[in-house]
């Protein structure tokens, strides 16, 4: 029994590991780059991670590419421009400023506008609702009639 407790404790702590990437650098810089580029660009598989936390094909794929353009001198720009150009620029977590990237730019900013205007408008309103609501000098006597009978 404490036998295949164990057996199946084993299977269930490695069904989840995944074979690690070990690159050799040749200095300190580098390594840097390779780490921050790898941070900074998003597998095109998963929804929201990045190279470097990603487990899947592709990311090992790209990490390896990444790591084949850094040997062979290429700056970062250079790397990011061929993953956008072979990937599209869902491979960048800061996508850059254009026509078509305006509303992720700009659209929280106007959304809070938005919020900020309504919230305005809905304060300026109520003192006009408060005096709608008034009760008029019969309903007034009314109610303090039925406070009396109380």
């Amino acid at each position: 029994m404490c036998t295949a407790f164990y057996l199946v404790i084993a299977a269930i702590g490695t069904a989840n590991a995944s074979p690690v990437d070990t690159y050799v650098f040749e200095d300190e810089v580098m390594k840097i780059r390779f780490q921050a580029l790898s941070k900074e660009l998003r597998c095109p598989k998963c929804q929201n991670q990045n190279l470097a936390d990603s487990n899947s094909p592709i990311a090992a794929d790209l990490r390896r590419e990444l790591y084949d353009l850094l040997k062979q001198g290429k700056a970062d720009s250079e790397i990011v421009d061929f993953m956008v150009n072979r990937y599209g620029e869902f491979v960048l977590y800061r996508p850059k400023v254009s026509e078509l990237t305006y509303v992720l730019w700009f659209g929280p900013a106007v959304l809070v506008l938005l919020a900020i205007i309504v919230v305005i408008v809905v304060v300026r309103r109520k003192p006009a609702n408060k005096e709608k609501l008034a009760l008029s000098s019969e309903q007034q006597d009314k109610l303090k009639q039925l406070l009396k009978d109380k």
